[in-house]
């Protein structure tokens, strides 16, 4: 986990989702916004690949910004998952295209921020 402390009030916190490889990318992007931020690692559920969920605080005017951040830290790309062919009669497996990437960012008001 990593920790960048902010004298701002925080009065938003973004959840960001983001692919483990753009990690490095949307932290640094991130911080030069001068946003608290936390990671955690986790694991998508349908594709089961490795992921960072980001824990951003930061004034509600700086929500664009953040955005934008992670907006051009973030890609999207293709994966190719398989999947069994309906009606084969035998267990052939036939590769298709997912669309993976960029970033899933949830915001959610803080009632309530303080440093201990």
């Amino acid at each position: 986990m990593e920790k960048k402390m902010s004298n701002s009030p925080i009065h938003l916190l973004l959840v960001a989702i983001v692919q483990e490889q753009d990690l490095d990318a949307a932290t640094k992007s991130l911080q030069s916004t001068g946003a608290a931020l936390t990671y955690l690692s986790s694991a998508g559920g349908f594709l089961g690949r490795r992921n960072a969920t980001l824990l951003i605080g930061l004034p509600a005017e700086k929500e664009a910004d953040a955005l934008k951040a992670l907006h051009e830290a973030c890609r999207q790309r293709i994966e190719y998952m398989t999947l069994p062919l309906e009606g084969s009669p035998m267990p052939m497996l036939s590769p298709v295209p997912v669309t993976v990437g960029g970033a899933t960012v949830f915001a959610l008001p803080v009632e309530r921020f303080e440093q201990i």
